[in-house]
């Protein structure tokens, strides 16, 4: 017999149940639902476990899943391989990014890792590759760390001291891969419907390369009133799911459908092997910032960008 209710809903539980041969199961997930004749847990890889009342033996609510520690040096390489760079090039490990310009991330040098030379020389070696390109020297550091103070130490500075700093969030697919309450489709590709909704006005030119150079991302949208008027961008690397290019249209804000677009697409890297997610939001931004707060959403780092020219 069950020892949940509907009041545990949306909560992490554990069912204990017998199958079909009479063999007794544990299923660990998220509640999905509960009914008169049976309840529905959701794993964490999404797939949802339908289980008839009857067949329960003892079922509980569980604390949530702990949040691991973050490895911050791969996040912070993570980020940079779920959205790709038209260009890239390296120093040792230190990675050149150049995309004509478009955003920082993909114009910008990540030092993660070893350059293998001094950092003075590495410095100037990334120099000159944003020269060849007419491209401001942008340099995407994690604050707090020694590296950064050191970089400082060569004369770069904040190339946005009017911006906030940017966090990157991170938290467990148990907590965001909800059953969105909206019909989420996901596709491998946007078409130009989902372009003129991630963008007010035209499409940058490096914009498609960029979104779509990801070994392996989606494209999610929600449709209302005919017209596609919410979408967003996910990509795996390793058990990570990155969300980032969540726009709605300005007409149909406040009304729940980032996140939804947001668990459509942890819900589709869930079966691929999702355990975790991470974003991106610029700190000063109060309003998304609670959002995923209140997802489950915690700091693991952030950055800025510094300059030498």
């Amino acid at each position: 017999m069950s020892g949940l209710s509907v009041r545990d809903i949306g909560h992490r539980v554990v069912v204990r149940h017998r199958l079909g041969g009479g063999q007794l199961t544990d299923v660990i997930g998220v509640l999905q639902s509960f009914g008169a004749d049976s309840l529905v847990v959701r794993h964490v890889d999404s797939t949802p476990h339908s289980i008839l009342l009857s067949a329960v033996e003892a079922a509980k609510p569980i604390p949530p899943m702990p949040l691991r520690p973050v490895d911050v040096e791969q996040l912070f390489l993570t980020t940079a391989l779920g959205r790709p760079a038209v260009e890239t090039s390296y120093v040792g490990q230190w990675l050149l990014r150049a995309s004509s310009g478009w955003t920082g991330r993909g114009n910008s040098l990540l030092p993660a890792g070893d350059p293998g030379i001094g950092t003075e020389e590495a410095l100037k070696r990334a120099r000159a590759f944003y020269d060849e390109r007419g491209l401001p020297s942008l340099a995407l550091v994690r604050l707090d760390s020694p590296l950064t103070e050191e970089i400082r130490r060569y004369g770069w500075t904040d190339a946005r001291p009017e911006q906030s700093d940017v966090l990157v969030m991170h938290t467990t697919l148990d907590l965001v891969n909800a059953v969105p309450a909206y019909e989420v489709t996901v596709h491998d590709r946007p078409d130009a419907e989902w372009y003129s909704v991630a963008f007010e006005g035209p499409v940058p030119d490096a914009a498609p390369a960029v979104m779509e150079g990801a070994p392996r991302a989606a494209f999610a949208s929600i449709r209302l009133d005919g017209r596609v008027v919410a979408v967003g961008r996910g990509s795996m690397t390793g058990h990570w799911v990155g969300i980032d290019g969540v726009r709605v249209d300005p007409a149909y804000r406040r009304k729940g459908l980032g996140t939804g677009v947001l668990q459509g697409l942890t819900r589709w890297a869930g079966p691929l092997g999702g355990r975790r997610s991470y974003l991106e939001v610029v700190e000063e931004n109060a309003a998304a910032l609670t959002t995923y707060t209140n997802l489950g959403y915690t700091p693991a780092y952030r950055y800025r960008y510094l300059t030498a020219d």
